[in-house]
């Protein structure tokens, strides 16, 4: 291992560093690790080492958040972080990537050439990046760290550095696609990235449709839900009957897809029938200007309780005394929407009764008036109704509230699931126990 990649090591991971490597090992191309707003990931992570897997985590960033999950700490991989940006890190990509040339100047220059016609068919920069990021995997990172296959976390740039890492080494790769990187993405690119992956994972059925439709090459498309922990999400005993003022909660990225103009106006809706409540916000975002101002015009700011964005404690801490979960995801105006949103997942195990919309893959985890209640997105009037009935109607709520737990313990049992998962990889790692 060169000099440059085990100092990335000590100066950036944020756990252990593993001893020496038995067997193969599996690198995991991540946009950023740890990401607060990722725990699925790192969860995966940590379940896929104690189902026998050696993970080396590449990174495209460095943390951005202060702190992290308790998950993150039981991960024993080893984290390189590849240099983020091109300004201020000239010559470690250059020197890297003569390196790669001089190392192997036909895969390097096959390298150069699939890049110069993607960044004709994008006319993104980050195109280049992505080829500089790959080199400087292939010969500061890569040599001597028993990686025996790639798999990216997210369809569009992890994906594109393991596709130019894959060429680069002759590593095969992988990866996972979940939903902004999937919808937002053009066809053509996501096709390609599909026929040259020894195999695509995907969290949703609904997901898995749209990228068969895309596959024209037989790549072993699985459908595998994230899922959560189990014994971390526990409900107390299930409130079957709620007392205003109610404790109404979201969590949610501050962003067009997570339809927060309408979980307010659905607010509105309920003060004015003179409901009693209190709104918990957890999450940060760009919308947070926007909605702060449309709070006040609706006349609900006093009542909602703005955290931020905030660990998996006082999630936990949250959901034990919310009445009600309340979420209005829809498909913004540049494709991008939810696949299944885990704080659902985790609501539903908490026993908190869930109000949400119709959207992407939600439907698969809910039937509504079985598991929680669905509505159309962006009808705020439905969503204040449908979140009245499970604040206020006893029956309902003693029916939903068992059903959902059960829900989740049936098929989002996160140690299941990537038990799963682990068995794909193993196919693709020969000598992996």
């Amino acid at each position: 291992m060169s000099k440059a990649s085990s100092a990335a090591v000590t100066r950036g991971a944020p756990g252990p560093v593993s001893g020496p490597v038995l067997g193969p090992v599996l690198g995991m191309i991540l946009k950023g690790y740890p990401r607060i707003s990722e725990t699925f990931i790192s969860n995966e992570i940590a379940l896929l080492e104690q189902n026998g897997l050696t993970v080396h985590i590449l990174s495209m960033r460095h943390p951005r958040e202060t702190f992290s999950h308790e998950s993150v700490k039981r991960i024993q991989a080893r984290v390189d972080y590849m240099p983020e940006t091109i300004a201020g890190n000239v010559w470690r990509f250059v020197s890297a990537n003569l390196a790669c040339l001089a190392a192997q100047p036909g895969r390097y220059l096959k390298g150069l050439g699939l890049m110069l016609t993607r960044l004709a068919r994008t006319r993104k920069a980050a195109t280049a990046k992505h080829l500089l990021q790959a080199g400087y995997l292939a010969a500061r990172v890569l040599p001597g760290s028993a990686v025996t296959h790639l798999h990216a976390h997210f369809a569009h740039s992890p994906t594109s550095v393991a596709v130019f890492t894959s060429v680069l080494t002759g590593l095969p790769f992988s990866f996972t696609a979940h939903a902004k990187d999937i919808y937002t993405q053009e066809k053509a690119s996501l096709a390609e990235k599909i026929r040259k992956a020894s195999f695509v994972a995907t969290c949703t059925g609904y997901n898995k449709t749209y990228l068969d439709a895309l596959n024209h090459s037989g790549t072993p498309i699985s459908r595998v839900y994230h899922g959560i922990d189990l014994t971390l999400f526990k409900p107390g005993e299930l409130r079957l009957k709620a007392q205003p003022p109610y404790e109404i909660l979201t969590v949610a990225r501050l962003t067009p897809k997570k339809g927060l103009p309408t979980v307010f106006r659905a607010l509105a809706a309920l003060a004015a029938q003179g409901v009693e409540f209190r709104h918990v916000l957890i999450g940060s975002g760009e919308e947070r200007a926007s909605l702060e101002a449309l709070a006040r015009d609706l006349g609900i700011a006093e009542r909602i309780e703005w955290l931020g964005t905030r660990p998996h404690e006082v999630v936990l801490e949250r959901l034990h005394r919310a009445d009600l979960f309340l979420l209005g995801c829809e498909v913004s105006p540049n494709g991008d929407r939810d696949g299944i949103p885990n704080v659902l997942v985790e609501a539903m195990a908490m026993g908190v009764p869930v109000a949400s919309t119709a959207v992407s893959a939600i439907p698969e985890l809910i039937v509504s008036g079985e598991h929680g209640l669905l509505v159309e997105s962006g009808d705020h009037a439905a969503l204040a109704d449908a979140a009245r009935r499970l604040l206020t109607d006893g029956e309902l709520r003693a029916r939903v509230l068992p059903a959902a737990r059960q829900r989740v313990l049936d098929g989002f049992d996160n140690r299941v699931l990537v038990r799963e998962l682990a068995g794909i990889f193993k196919k693709h790692l020969p000598g992996a126990s």
